[in-house]
């Protein structure tokens, strides 16, 4: 198929409107038949419908296309629904072109139809002169060692790591913190009602299955290698308790030495030697050694002889065939907003939690922080480090611009179970908008509305203030629905804070090269089509890794993750689309450039002839090497010079005979 002379079929879609509205697509669809090589140039309402899709492949048959462009949206949408019409057809799918007329022209100008259409035309004549030197490209099929490595032990890693292997699959848990559990184990209640410590405790349960590994304490150094069989290493910080410790907590009553109690966000003290929290897994004590000063006190009153002051760091090496993401989220910390860090009863909905939680610092009973009484009211303020509009001083950079989607349902679920605890509190929600999407989170607003909470609606532009009088908080807001300005005396602020990327994401990132979205999250690879993969194949996004999101989202996407893990370890094999660099041995001059600027270290230099060698399992095609080779002799298959320089040669108009 190599020298066959080209057919090209181009298939123009409408997408309902979206292009059809703003270009001419018959008057694209006559220019386009018009040029060198086409055989057949149509417009059709939605190609990537099944109609659409069986009008490719009928042409293919009867027309004996060998080449085929299809004009529509962006190829990171379908692209991959059109190299399948492709392969169903008999075709190397990699014979096949696509143009982006809808972002790149009618969105772009959506108000100049006439020049919208020549762009059409261009791009497309463009596309036309690439799919004329488009060659086949093969597969290579790569061993899958059945082992997998999930990154994370929250809610979504704890499930991805059991869904795994309950199907057979070694699994390696890796978690940053002393113990598993994540956000989940810090909460009270779920907004269904449920006990979070109960599911937590549910959960750690089933971890004591033969085919996990639970590494806590624990940060991922280096990943290399390639999908099937990636080299991991990992290094466990000391937790200086054995197996041996039975939680007698003597060594925590003998310790001299007070920090603040992080677990419970600095709302009470802890010791150097504790115990994360009354439930947690791994079920020992830990030593913080950043704060221990070594005394030996704990040494003394052990009987178990549970503690080893002396423990190093250790350095952990293995091989996985798959990686699961479920890496989590860090909730939002107000930077001064609402009176937040100047006054002591300003907290975070987070650290109400943990006061109303049976194992936090107060034991579940609810008081003020800072004189240790019940608050007659509290007042609730939404929104806060999320739908941010304003912008930052420096570099005009947006901030939060997203909607953090649980906060609304955790926040009415905290409201309504004060209301139950304290019936004479009153309690004030503040809010912008009220988003409680399904049915069980639409019961929660119905039910505070019953329990006569208290709804004051503000607008972005007007935000509540919160100050401080004769020692009351006072929250000054202008209640958008009565038009009143209004100032609540309240015993306690409780400051609604959204999800936020973990701090640690963009070093992740560099060591797993994953593409994150504009928010700062890990991004999946298609919003629909493949939610759960990311562009690094054999690396797949769970849970709050890839955005916010509550429980039961978090724990549907993890089992999604961990069951496309699956179908990749239980094959043994993956075949892989050849779309990798190639050496032109005979001009390369071995100076090394390309090993240097490969983010993926898929090149090396052969010592014995002295020039770049690819390793195509480890090679991504993304061009590093090619656009630094001095002198051409590293080439990306599917994307050679050739291909793209035709390309702006055809940028020009096309001129009939």
């Amino acid at each position: 198929m190599k020298n066959e002379e080209p057919k090209i079929g181009v298939y123009i879609c409408h997408c309902g409107m979206n292009i059809a509205g703003v270009v001419n697509v018959e008057e694209v669809a006559q220019y386009i038949g018009k040029l060198p090589n086409v055989v057949v140039a149509k417009h059709y309402v939605y190609m990537c419908s099944q109609p659409g899709q069986a009008l490719i492949r009928e042409d293919i048959k009867q027309l004996g296309l060998n080449r085929v462009i299809v004009a529509s949206c962006s190829p990171r949408m379908h692209e991959p629904t059109f190299r399948k019409v492709l392969g169903e057809a008999g075709i190397n799918p990699f014979l096949f072109e696509m143009a982006n007329i809808r972002e790149q022209v009618a969105w772009a100008h959506m108000r100049e139809p006439e020049k919208a259409t020549e762009k059409a035309k261009a791009l497309i004549r463009m596309a036309v002169a690439r799919a004329r030197l488009l060659e086949p490209i093969s597969k290579i099929e790569v061993k899958v060692v059945p082992r997998a490595l999930v990154i994370g032990a929250g809610v979504a890693g704890i499930t991805a790591t059991i869904d795994l292997a309950k199907k057979g699959f070694e699994v390696y848990l890796v978690e940053k913190k002393p113990y598993v559990g994540g956000h989940l184990a810090l909460l009270n209640k779920l907004y269904w009602g449920k006990d979070a410590s109960e599911v937590y405790t549910s959960l750690v349960k089933k971890l004591s299955h033969p085919n996990i590994k639970v590494l806590v304490n624990s940060d991922i150094t280096k990943i290399s290698g390639h999908i099937g069989n990636f080299e991991v290493k990992i290094t466990q910080k000391p937790r200086c308790v054995t197996e041996n410790c039975n939680l007698c907590g003597k060594c925590e009553e003998v310790c001299p030495i007070s920090v603040p109690n992080e677990i419970n966000l600095g709302l009470d003290q802890r010791k150097a030697v504790y115990l994360p929290l009354p439930n947690c897994y791994p079920p020992k004590y830990i030593i913080d050694k950043e704060n221990c000063n070594s005394c030996g006190e704990c040494l003394k009153v052990c009987r178990k002889k549970a503690i080893n002051l002396d423990e190093k760091t250790r350095e952990i090496d293995i091989i996985v065939g798959t990686i699961v993401v479920t890496s989590g989220f860090e909730p939002y910390k107000p930077k001064g907003e609402f009176g937040y860090g100047k006054y002591k009863d300003v907290i975070t909905q987070l650290m109400l939690e943990r006061l109303l939680s049976q194992n936090g610092p107060t034991k579940g009973e609810l008081i003020k922080p800072s004189d240790g009484k019940k608050p007659r009211s509290i007042s609730f303020i939404m929104c806060v480090g999320s739908r941010q509009e304003l912008k930052e001083e420096q570099g005009e950079k947006p901030l939060n611009a997203y909607c953090s989607r649980f906060c609304c349902s955790s926040a009415l679920k905290n409201a309504l179970l004060i209301k139950e605890r304290y019936p004479e509190t009153q309690v004030y929600i503040i809010y912008r908008d009220i988003r409680t999407f399904g049915r069980r989170h639409e019961e929660l607003y119905r039910k505070c509305r019953e329990s006569w909470i208290t709804f004051i609606r503000y607008k972005p532009e007007e935000p509540p203030k919160v100050t401080e009088k004769d020692g009351q908080l006072v929250v000054k807001v202008k209640d958008w629905l009565f038009k009143v300005n209004m100032e609540i005396s309240t015993d306690l602020v409780v400051l609604v804070e959204g999800m936020i990327p973990r701090e640690d994401t963009a070093d992740l990132q560099a060591k797993i090269n994953v593409t994150r979205s504009p928010d700062g999250f890990f991004q999946e690879a298609h919003p629909k089509m493949n939610p759960l993969d990311t562009f690094t194949d054999g690396l797949f996004i769970g849970g709050t890794a890839q955005g916010p999101k509550d429980v039961i989202d978090t724990v549907y996407q993890a089992s999604g993750a961990a069951a496309k893990a699956a179908i990749l370890l239980s094959r043994g094999r993956v075949l892989i689309d050849q779309v990798t660099a190639t050496v032109n041995e005979e001009i390369c001059t071995g100076c090394g450039k390309c090993t240097k600027v490969c983010p993926y270290t898929a090149i090396e230099l052969d010592e014995i002839k002295e020039v770049a060698k690819v390793y195509d399992v480890k090679c991504k095609g993304c061009g590093s090497c090619s656009s630094t080779c001095p002198v051409g002799a590293v080439q990306v298959r599917h994307f050679k010079d050739a291909q793209i320089l035709t390309m702006v040669e055809n940028l020009l108009p096309f001129k009939e005979d």
